[in-house]
């Protein structure tokens, strides 16, 4: 057995646009922001936390800062380019390329 780490491939990637289908934050959309190993992505103005801080040289008084928390990939979907719905990625060939398309319009996404 190797000693390389294993680096999942998710079907959501950076800056996807993306609809939260599951939990507290269902229905919202949001730009991918970062995607983690560990399975879950930090998603622009979506599952909002209050977070208390120390005094620092960004944040010279501290106190509560509100700032995404990462939430799974599992539930979230990709935002279709064409109807705006949620939708399931598959991946296909194109001119030898592996490439990402939405399952329901057909629409190659890379």
């Amino acid at each position: 057995m190797s000693n390389q780490r294993f680096k999942p491939k998710f079907p959501i990637r950076k800056d996807d646009v993306v609809v939260v289908v599951a939990g507290e934050d269902k229905g919202k959309e949001g730009r991918v922001l970062r995607v983690y190993p560990n399975g879950r992505v930090l998603i622009d103005g979506v599952n909002i936390i209050s977070k208390a801080t120390r005094p620092n040289a960004a944040n010279p008084n501290g106190g509560i800062v509100k700032k995404e928390a990462p939430i799974a990939v599992s539930n979230v979907m990709l935002k279709d380019p064409k109807t705006g719905t949620p939708t399931r990625i598959g991946r296909k060939l194109v001119d030898g390329k592996s490439v990402r398309y939405a399952k329901k319009s057909g629409e190659v996404i890379d």
